[in-house]
């Protein structure tokens, strides 16, 4: 009984391993090389960006009491996008009030003095010592002149009498120089008080009312910029801003955008950048819109990398060409732009799977009859990774293995 069945598990066996072992014969498919465009490029993924946005901040904090424009509207230069409530601390107000005052104090005394300095001026107070001591010190040359001559004084002491009435004239002549000087002087300190005491009478007033009385422009009322479109209002009605100032980058109120003049700003990877220049052709391709590629021109390439997740990458940026597109382009749509490196156009191509490489030289396997191949030395040219430009060795007549997929045998 024992011996049955261990003759059984025998038979058994051996027809397992025969039907394992039985294969279907392995048929190969012939294809011809073709002509087609084989493009060798580079693939960065980025994003659609507008050439120039600005974000538009109030010149004075408060709280939003209106809002003239919602995101997506068209904003010509100046026009109005919010109206700020001021609500100004007493704090504020008092120290602009005392700033005030005192402007008016400094600007009174400044008139004051330039009244001064006129009568003193056209008087000739100040000059009037200088022009006594030069009067005496020429009648006195005069004197000393008739007395040399006759010879009662010697040629030194006629000199020291010249030298003399030579500083008292230079002495007078300093003098006016100086009252001149002096009523200038005052006079452009009087425009300083007033521009002054103009300065703090609008500090005050734009505190207390939001606006200048020789303003056109209301301070509290936020206007664009520059002409574009409106691509986010960040605030509402009732939030609170901040004014812009050396300390506070202030609030947002609205960003506008150029929408006429778009960028693709993306990153490369560093074993890419190596490749490219400016002006090289891309052909963009954007995620939110099927079927629809736009071109664009590579204009910057980043001289420094950053890391991202242990990947260097470098930032480029390309203008976009959407001229002859009925395709409203929004900011932000996220883009891959291929950037291409090379272009053969209709020249003769085949799979690149399907070449045999060996000692650095590639082949062919060309067919010769049914189910049987021999291998031809071809020079290959420029490959984009799934075809493969075929310089000699084929032509469109060739008849050359196709490797069979993946996993299906050999």
């Amino acid at each position: 009984m024992a011996l049955a069945i261990i003759g059984l598990a025998s038979v058994g066996l051996v027809y397992y391993f025969i039907i394992q072992n039985k294969k279907d014969p392995v048929v190969y498919e012939s294809v011809k090389p073709k002509v087609d465009d084989i493009i060798k490029k580079a693939v960065a993924s980025g994003s659609i960006k507008p050439r120039k946005e600005v974000n538009i901040k109030p010149q004075v904090s408060g709280v939003i009491e209106k809002l003239y424009v919602e995101a997506g509207e068209m904003v010509t230069k100046g026009q109005k996008l919010a109206l700020i409530k001021l609500i100004p601390s007493e704090v504020n107000i008092n120290s602009a009030k005392s700033n005030f005052e005192l402007a008016q104090i400094r600007y009174t005394d400044a008139l004051r003095e330039v009244e001064r300095q006129r009568t003193v001026n056209s008087q000739k107070l100040d000059v009037q010592q200088a022009e006594a001591n030069f009067n005496l010190a020429t009648k006195e040359l005069v004197r000393q002149k008739s007395l040399h001559e006759q010879g009662v004084i010697s040629d030194q002491d006629m000199q020291a009498f010249e030298l003399d009435a030579e500083l008292k004239k230079n002495t007078l002549d300093n003098m006016k120089i100086s009252s001149k000087n002096n009523l200038a002087s005052s006079e452009i300190d009087v425009e300083l008080r007033k521009q002054e005491l103009y300065t703090a009478r609008n500090n005050l007033q734009l505190l207390r009312e939001g606006k200048t009385s020789n303003s056109k422009q209301v301070s509290n009322v936020v206007t664009s910029t520059m002409d574009g479109m409106v691509l986010d209002v960040p605030v509402e009605v009732g939030s609170s801003v901040i004014e812009r100032n050396n300390f506070n980058e202030g609030t947002n109120i609205s960003i506008i955008a150029d929408m006429g003049s778009l960028i693709f700003e993306g990153n490369i990877d560093e074993s890419e950048v190596g490749k490219l220049k400016i002006g090289m052709p891309l052909v963009l391709k954007i995620g939110a819109i099927d079927g629809e590629e736009l071109a664009g021109i590579l204009e910057f390439i980043s001289p420094k990398g950053t890391v991202e997740e242990g990947t260097v990458n470098f930032k480029i940026k390309a203008d976009i060409k959407n001229e002859n597109s009925n395709t409203f382009l929004r900011a932000g749509y996220s883009a891959n732009a291929d950037i291409i490196l090379e272009k053969h156009e209709q020249v003769l191509t085949m799979n690149e799977r399907d070449i045999v490489f060996k000692d650095d030289k590639a082949y062919g396997e060309v067919e010769i009859g049914d189910q049987e191949y021999e291998e031809k030395e071809i020079s290959t040219g420029l490959s984009d990774g799934v075809l493969i430009e075929v310089v000699s060795g084929l032509d469109t007549t060739t008849m050359i293995k196709k490797k069979l997929d993946q996993g299906a045998g050999n």
